[in-house]
């Protein structure tokens, strides 16, 4: 049963409150994970609605373990979920290292144009964390999803194609490149640069955010990420320049920041790893090309624990994909031992998206109790001095008593 999301005319989803929402539970550990998180998604929704609300899971495939059993990455029939259904949830899928398949995350994001990757990072108290300060990490990135190296144009050495392009980029330039390169394109446009800098600038605007930082390489790639930088300062100048100012225009203004404005800030990438660490309170949003996203939040997600806790989301015009940000763990497999807590969060993040805020206020109330109770999965009790370790559907249970 259960009743399909729908767009307005307007563009915005109408949610009802039974929402049929497609799941792939994913390759390696994804199943272990979904089946401690979908206990504790209902539970949250139980009971912050008591009846009026409820979600119906609608199994669909996707992943290496489908394409072995199918011979197919993404399905047609899951394809067509997420067209009807436009919000899913998903476990990790597996993406292999230097051969075969690109990525079926980079599938679905290009099929159902996910430009931004929204990944929020803060730390809940009790986490094991490498640095000295964790709860001073309260930031979002916005991480553009369908460009950059992800755009996938590369040749290898050797082949004719890629002498081709070496002899062009020598016929326009006059530069010489080895002959046995290998040789990618890296797109970033206009287009998906101001969509991306746009939302990250509306959500600063909604969750009264002080600042947006523009995260770049523009000092050594000046079209490429440079052009990301110019793009992002003209967005925020012609689209939002009653509610922005850049940071030369507060040190004009004696520093002060006018009540009610947006700071727009840029960093070069290597710098701003620098930054996340001495000065993390400095930033709130940030918002960057494809390969400096992955980079950057996964470095964020380090200093407040690790992926195992770090939710994510990809969303784009009319559909939305929730994820696990870690991997698929293939040597715990079945072993009811991984921590479920991203998937767990990033379906709290679902809920979000969908305006249920008591039932996703109530999973992380509910995680928070069960970190300070010392009730974790081995990746956390390891760290964690008078911890009791227990399984990923433990957890999951121990959240539940929590909320």
């Amino acid at each position: 049963m259960g009743t399909g999301i729908t767009l307005s005319d307007k563009g915005t989803m109408i949610i009802p409150d039974d929402p049929i929402i497609p799941i792939i539970a994913g390759d390696g550990v994804g199943p272990d994970i979904w089946n401690a998180t979908r206990p504790v998604l209902d539970a949250a929704v139980e009971k912050a609605y008591e009846g009026r609300r409820e979600v119906a899971w609608l199994p669909i495939r996707a992943g290496e373990t489908c394409w072995k059993e199918t011979g197919e990455f993404v399905p047609r029939e899951s394809m067509d979920a997420i067209t009807t259904y436009r919000v899913a949830l998903k476990g990790p899928l597996s993406t292999p290292v230097g051969k075969g398949f690109r990525s079926v995350n980079v599938l679905l994001r290009r099929l159902f144009d996910l430009y931004a990757c929204i990944r929020p990072v803060s730390h809940i108290p009790g986490v094991p964390s490498p640095v000295k300060d964790p709860d001073a990490v309260n930031m979002v990135i916005f991480r553009e999803n369908t460009e950059d190296l992800y755009a996938g144009i590369e040749w290898d050495a050797g082949t004719d194609e890629a002498a081709r392009i070496i002899a062009l980029i020598r016929e326009l330039t006059g530069r010489e490149l080895r002959p046995d390169s290998a040789i990618g394109i890296k797109p970033i446009s206009e287009t998906g640069s101001k969509r991306l800098v746009r939302m990250a600038i509306q959500y600063a605007l909604d969750h009264k955010l002080p600042s947006v930082t523009l995260v770049h390489k523009g000092n050594i790639m000046k079209f490429t990420e440079g052009g990301f930088r110019r793009w992002g300062y003209e967005c925020a100048a012609e689209e939002f320049g009653d509610v922005t100012i850049t940071e030369e225009e507060v040190s004009k203004n004696g520093g002060v920041v006018p009540a009610g404005r947006i700071v727009i800030k840029d960093r070069i990438t290597d710098a701003m790893f620098q930054q996340i660490l001495l000065r993390p309170r400095e930033y709130s949003v940030l918002a960057m090309p494809n390969l400096n996203g992955d980079y950057m939040s996964d470095a964020l997600a380090a200093q407040v624990g690790g992926l195992g806790m770090a939710p994510g989301s990809n969303v784009g015009d009319g559909y939305a994909i929730f994820e696990a940000t870690h991997g698929t763990a293939p040597k715990y497999t079945g072993l009811d031992k991984i921590n479920p807590g991203s998937m767990i969060l990033s379906g709290a993040l679902m809920f979000d998206y969908m305006g249920w805020t008591e039932a996703a206020d109530l999973i992380r109330k509910g995680i928070a109790a069960a970190v300070a109770a010392r009730t974790v999965t081995y990746d956390l009790a390891r760290q964690m001095e008078g911890a009791t370790e227990v399984a990923c559907s433990a957890f999951g249970k121990a959240i539940c008593r929590h909320m």
